[in-house]
């Protein structure tokens, strides 16, 4: 899955002559938290954050009027408080870098940029939510089964091999690793097409096995 395939491409920049006030009033009507900065090619120099506008708008507390305000932060120009060399990603790497990144660098969004180092798009937390629930098949509904098992070779294929005697067919397979000990994984299948005394049969036999932690309908 790539980056390319899952990202915004719709994304507001602005260089890094802009105001502040156009800048905040970008993430304000786009509803963003993130602004990459461009040069006159495109490419990516620094982005600037809502945060980043907080902590360079005057205080509540100052002396200044509304026009010397207005003033103030229509001269400040987004250079003068971006970071710069932002964290990106490629278009070409996967979204389950984008995602390491976003969780490592509490981060709500990344820049993806092409092969010229210019933005191509944006990627979100919100598009990775949507490709989690895109490879997870909840959407089509039907059964998750919940198994514990080990991480050696052929593991999975007693599983598979009752599944497939019952006919059952796999919406999804995913595998999670790190809340159980090193040489354990979890894995969640989800299935449909079953009546539902051959449910009941098949979850016999799953309980069998002594793998199955749950057995759930969405």
């Amino acid at each position: 899955m790539l980056v390319g395939d899952w990202m915004s491409t719709d994304v507001a920049t602005v260089t890094e002559d802009a105001s502040m006030i156009k800048a905040g009033r970008i993430m304000r009507d786009k509803k963003i938290r993130r602004l990459p900065v461009v040069d006159k090619d495109g490419r990516l120099i620094g982005i600037v954050s809502e945060r980043d506008l907080k902590a360079a708008s005057p205080s509540t507390a100052t002396s200044l009027d509304m026009y010397e305000m207005t003033y103030l932060l229509s001269e400040l120009k987004v250079k003068t408080i971006m970071t710069k060399n932002p964290v990106a990603i490629r278009s070409t790497d996967t979204v389950e870098r984008a995602a390491l990144i976003m969780r490592d660098r509490k981060f709500g969004s990344l820049p993806v940029l092409d092969a010229a180092g210019k933005v191509a798009g944006i990627i979100t937390d919100t598009d990775i939510f949507r490709l989690f629930v895109s490879i997870t098949g909840i959407d089509q509904g039907g059964i998750q089964i919940g198994l514990r098992l080990d991480t050696s070779e052929g593991s999975l294929k007693p599983i598979l091999d009752a599944l497939r005697r019952f006919e059952a067919r796999i919406v999804s397979i995913l595998s999670s690793y790190g809340r159980l000990t090193p040489d354990q994984r979890e894995v969640a299948v989800r299935i449909q097409g079953l009546p539902e005394t051959r449910e009941r049969e098949l979850r016999a036999v799953l309980e069998g096995t002594g793998h199955l932690v749950y057995w759930t309908r969405d």
